[in-house]
């Protein structure tokens, strides 16, 4: 096997081992050790150029995903048998992954045409107690821009229910429910109002059309059943889509008018690493300007939730305007299983 490709597959079987996904470290297992020529889609993946790392093309989660697709949608049963919660030995996985290899290879090859896409709805478990900081810090409601939106699922934070450490916070009852280990500070518990909301992203998906509610749906893992029910659930919450473009340029353009009367929050989860460095220089750009122009009626804010390989999870980190003070507000897992809160 390529080399390059067996440590891409080795690499993402750890990550998914700690982001608490057996069947998944399995699967990428099964595929450093044993694929082999001798289909189209196996000889593609063996032939991949370029980085095959979740850094670069993600061709393991591409291969994941293009699988759990046909899985969901009820196109093959036999994988579906051993697929979770189904329990089957790995010469059975095997053998219908590469039976699989075989009869959908016009399909499987055109899902490895795209990057993997999700939306994790469950990073919300910062964003809620972030706006609730500023809506304490300022009183105003919220205008929102989201970074990396994917399909906008997060950019209906407000209308998810949060577990904390010392009780629920924001939209009581709702049917999307977040659970995290709580550590750390407890927001304060004020009625969270959003005056307008918006987001970007290079390839948006729509939830409402069927093909690309199962594309969002195909990247989260099999044996991890509440991430696929929060997505489905948050679906029907989230009516805002992102538009499609460039962050920079749309940045740019939503931050040149001032909105005062709302405290403007500029937000994005694991998304600032796949952006250029051109990019992240000139967004940054952006909301250093808008800061610069921030009063106490219209503050800017700047929340962040980016791996920084200076812990375990992602660190948070809060700017606000008009001072420009920036706090660390803790860590939390990417998943959201648990979050350190700090403010």
């Amino acid at each position: 096997m390529n080399e390059r490709l067996r440590e891409a597959f080795l690499g993402q079987a750890k990550s998914c081992a700690i982001l608490g996904s057996p069947f998944m470290e399995r699967l990428m297992t099964l595929m450093a050790k044993r694929l082999a020529p001798g289909s189209a889609v196996a000889d593609r993946l063996l032939e991949w150029p370029g980085d095959l790392t979740s850094a670069g093309q993600s061709v393991p989660l591409r291969t994941a995903g293009s699988l759990h697709g046909l899985v969901l949608d009820g196109g093959d049963e036999g994988l579906a048998r051993v697929y979770p919660p189904n329990e089957a030995s790995d010469d059975a996985l095997w053998g219908e992954i590469t039976r699989a290899f075989r009869e959908h290879e016009t399909r499987l090859m055109s899902w490895l045409d795209l990057p993997p896409q999700t939306n994790e709805v469950r990073r919300s478990v910062a964003l809620i107690p972030a706006a609730l900081h500023l809506t304490g810090q300022f009183g105003l409601p919220l205008t929102l821009s989201e970074l990396g939106a994917s399909a906008g699922l997060n950019l209906a934070f407000d209308r998810f229910a949060l577990e904390t450490g010392a009780g629920p916070r924001g939209a009581a009852g709702s049917p999307v429910t977040l659970t995290p280990e709580w550590t750390g500070a407890t927001p304060p518990d004020l009625p969270l109002r959003i005056a307008e909301r918006a987001g970007v992203d290079l390839h948006p998906l729509d939830p409402g059309q069927p093909d690309q509610a199962l594309r969002l749906l195909a990247y989260l893992w099999p044996d991890q059943p509440d991430r696929l029910r929060l997505t489905r659930l948050a679906m029907d919450l989230a009516t805002t889509r992102p538009e499609p473009g460039d962050a920079a340029a749309w940045l740019h353009r939503r931050l040149a008018t001032p909105r005062p009367g709302t405290t403007h929050l500029i937000y994005h989860t694991v998304a600032w690493q796949y952006f250029p460095p051109e990019t992240q220089k000139t967004c940054t750009r952006a909301i250093e300007e808008a800061g610069a122009r921030a009063t106490e009626d219209a503050p800017v804010a700047h929340f962040s939730m980016e791996a920084d390989g200076r812990g375990r999870g992602a660190a948070m980190t809060l700017r606000i305007w008009p001072d420009g003070t920036e706090i660390d507000a803790g860590r939390v897992d990417f998943h959201g299983r648990w979050i350190d809160w700090r403010l």
